[in-house]
């Protein structure tokens, strides 16, 4: 339902960053699941599966490693999604409260960084993929399957929750049979469900990794349960968004570890995934593929949409946006041509050191979801004058120096601890043998920090004014503009 005064054009999402409107929520809190099942269930999270496997460790402890790191990091990630129902606003644009008006930059730039890094290996390993069964050429690929999710990402917030609840439906059945088929069909080296085969660097590289890519989902949930109404429990929003994004990421990165564990130096994620369906019966690893390729789309889709108000918001911190259609379609266009440009250019070197993209998006995003859930948990209570987001002069200020500071020193103790390949590590790594153990540096350290700082914060004199504007908040959403 909607009263807004500038109606939907041809079914296209009018609204960006801006708040939804009491009247506009709809949804049911179930659909959270499936969208964040099949977010996570598509072949890029396969490839998070591996980092063990290459590193010399057994199968059976890398599947641990794999199942401890999901548990973790998406803990995190799923505690923001009650952030949307509540607030009626994106994810990002929620920063400004910590880092301030214009000092949230910062974080929307990493933030725009990762939607453009995951949407380059999404969309060369769907070239591939299609390119394996259809042919036809990686790079006529790319340009098709990144036109498609521009299509989605531009109808919006709708589609794509329909979109990703087909294809959990669908995914359930072929990649089903395909699970079957490789622990039926497939053969391992021995030792590799030894106990007794653990290597502490290995595991803690693959459990760093996977936490690192839960975390990373961290930006999207929001954008997701923000047409939601504010009446759905916390509780049960983490619970629909984390068993959904849990048993997706688990599901395909223990895909990726079981086919990694069988092919050795031979494996190849498209190439193993055919050969392994094919074991099933002949032509069924090119069906898995083209299915593949559809839930790639569907991710891009995310990225695309996440990318588009991201960059929204960032425009919005030098000059006040009005959210329209044709916004909208001006970022999306520049996000997708961003995505078309890096993965036309990008060569082998980038797609073998994703895993190391992995770990630097770990490490940009612990300090900043740490302070994100500290201020919206503990230090406000889920109280905010949303109104004062949109204000440039507002009570949140320009610089959130709380913020800022504590996101800076939680990054700078993480570094000593800090393991990306042949890329850096730190000293602390170093004595641990490569062991990387920053995350469980980085998360208290900027939690504790802004907590400290933020002791003087006169939360029920913002609930007040939050109250006061809320009428003018409404008005203003009905109107179609910033408050």
């Amino acid at each position: 339902m909607t009263t807004s005064s500038q109606p939907r054009v041809s079914g296209l999402e009018i609204r960006s960053i801006d708040y939804v409107p009491l009247d506009e929520r709809h949804g049911k809190l179930w659909h959270l699941g499936p969208l964040w099942f099949m977010s996570n269930a598509q072949i890029a999270t396969l490839a998070v599966g591996l980092i063990s496997i290459t590193g010399g460790g057994n199968l059976l402890w890398s599947l641990i490693a794999i199942a401890a790191g999901t548990i973790l990091g998406t803990f995190f990630m799923a505690f923001h999604s009650a952030q949307g129902p509540q607030l009626g606003l994106p994810q990002m644009i929620q920063s400004r409260p910590q880092f301030g008006y214009v000092g949230a930059l910062l974080v929307w730039l990493f933030a725009y960084v990762q939607y453009a890094g995951f949407n380059v290996f999404n969309t060369i390993l769907a070239g591939e993929a299609l390119h394996s069964t259809v042919h036809g050429g990686v790079k006529p690929w790319v340009v098709v399957v990144t036109l498609i999710a521009f299509v989605i990402a531009l109808v919006g917030y709708d589609v794509i929750h329909r979109a990703e609840r087909v294809l959990t439906y669908a995914f359930l059945v072929i990649f089903g049979v395909f699970t079957v088929g490789i622990l039926v069909t497939l053969h391992y080296p021995a030792g590799s469900f030894d106990l007794g085969g653990f290597k502490w660097t290995p595991f803690l590289a693959q459990f760093g990794v996977v936490a690192g890519y839960q975390i990373s989902w961290a930006i999207y949930v929001s954008d997701y349960s923000r047409y939601l109404p504010p009446d759905v429990t916390v509780r049960k929003t983490f619970y629909w968004t984390y068993f959904g994004s849990a048993l997706g990421g688990i599901w395909l990165m223990t895909l990726g570890a079981l086919l990694a564990g069988w092919a050795g130096k031979d494996f190849e994620t498209i190439r193993s995934i055919n050969a392994a369906g094919d074991k099933v019966f002949s032509g069924f690893g090119a069906i898995v593929l083209l299915f593949a390729a559809l839930g790639l789309i569907s991710v891009t889709a995310l990225n695309m949409y996440g990318g588009s108000l991201t960059l929204i918001s960032a425009i919005d911190s030098f000059k006040r946006v009005r959210p329209t259609v044709a916004v909208r379609l001006v970022t999306l266009g520049l996000t997708a041509a961003l995505s078309v440009v890096g993965a036309l250019a990008a060569t082998a070197h980038f797609l073998e050191n994703f895993n190391d993209f992995l770990l630097l998006v770990l490490y940009l995003f612990i300090p900043w979801t740490s302070v994100n859930l500290m201020d919206y948990y503990v230090v406000r209570r889920g109280h905010y004058a949303v109104a004062e987001i949109f204000n440039p002069r507002g009570i949140y200020g320009r610089w959130g120096w709380h913020g800022i500071v504590a996101y800076l020193v939680g990054f700078a103790v993480m570094v000593p601890f800090f393991s990306v390949g042949t890329l850096y590590v730190g000293p602390a790594a170093h004595a641990l043998g490569g062991a990387d153990i920053s995350l469980f540096i980085g998360l208290p350290v900027a939690a504790v920090l802004y907590w400290l700082f933020t002791r003087d914060i006169d939360v029920e004199a913002e609930t007040r004014l939050a109250e006061q504007e809320l009428t003018a908040l409404e008005s203003a959403a009905h109107d179609h503009r910033e408050p």
